[in-house]
């Protein structure tokens, strides 16, 4: 988090940063980005719409499974609200076993059908380079769909430009973008446990959960799928009240086919499924 007295000093490093990537933008022929709907994606397809103009600025979104119905909804409103060219596809990483299966790097699978599937927009937008929202806060946790992206010479114009999470936030606000404060919304897959089976149904399971937690005023949330077992987290300081009503949303959640509710009391903690992956199986992959 920003301490105060450091804000003038940052926002004035966040400007200079923002000059960067209006040139770097504007050194490219045009740019196709692989939107999410999230906030990082989102700033960079709106960037790339602003310095490189309507025909030069593509976004694409894949209204695969693990996508939340929400985020495919919000993106498609970002991209009518902007004027932007939006393309859809639909990946169907849930037919590969690979993926399926859910390993630890099963986010190099999801990234590499993406990546993959997204070269048939490519042909239409000759010379156009794929854009993905990688900021340089990312390199600091455990990603393996960044060699996919490697794979597919994908550009991460805010990661070249070291710009960080919280400047990601600040540039979006002083663009009035709708999401610029919008929670973290990973997809819906990296609720599973690794080398837990990932299926439709689970998938399902977790979205109308989390929408539920969400309808309860809750709006940062995961719910960790562990078969039977449903693990909520919301913030730390959203747990008192929680808790508060716990029978009520305890109850509503098992509807949904978890026969077992925990509420985890440590709070929300992004990536927390990444504690099982040992320091040496990093390395190694």
């Amino acid at each position: 988090m920003i301490e105060l007295k450091d804000m003038a000093e940052l926002m004035k490093e966040t400007a200079k940063k923002l000059v960067d990537l209006e040139k770097w933008f504007k050194s490219q022929k045009g740019s196709i980005v692989a939107f999410s709907g999230g906030i990082d994606s989102s700033l960079v397809l709106y960037l790339a719409r602003l310095f490189q103009g309507k025909k030069h600025a593509i976004g694409v979104i894949s209204n695969s499974e693990s996508l939340k119905t929400k985020d495919f909804e919000l993106a498609q409103s970002f991209s009518k609200q902007f004027d932007i060219i939006m393309e859809v596809i639909v990946t169907r990483e849930l037919q590969d076993e690979r993926y399926n299966e859910n390993p630890i790097d099963r986010c190099f699978f999801c990234k590499d059908h993406l990546f993959g599937d997204l070269q048939t927009i490519c042909d239409q937008y000759q010379g156009f380079h794929v854009l993905s929202g990688t900021n340089a806060d990312d390199y600091s946790d455990y990603r393996p769909g960044l060699k996919a992206a490697t794979k597919y010479e994908v550009l991460s114009p805010l990661a070249a430009c070291k710009i960080t999470k919280e400047e990601i936030r600040q540039i979006a606000r002083y663009y009035d973008l709708p999401n610029w404060d919008k929670p973290a919304s990973p997809c819906l897959s990296s609720r599973i446990p690794y080398n837990h089976k990932i299926t439709r149904k689970k998938l399902l399971e977790i979205e109308q959960a989390e929408d539920l937690l969400n309808s309860f005023g809750f709006n940062d949330v995961r719910v960790r799928h562990y078969g039977d077992i449903g693990k909520v987290e919301v913030k730390k300081e959203d747990i008192p009240r929680l808790l508060e009503l716990k029978e009520s949303v305890v109850g509503e959640i098992r509807k949904i086919g978890f026969k077992e509710v925990v509420i985890d009391e440590e709070g929300l903690v992004s990536g927390k499924l990444n504690r099982a992956i040992s320091n040496e199986s990093k390395v190694k992959r």
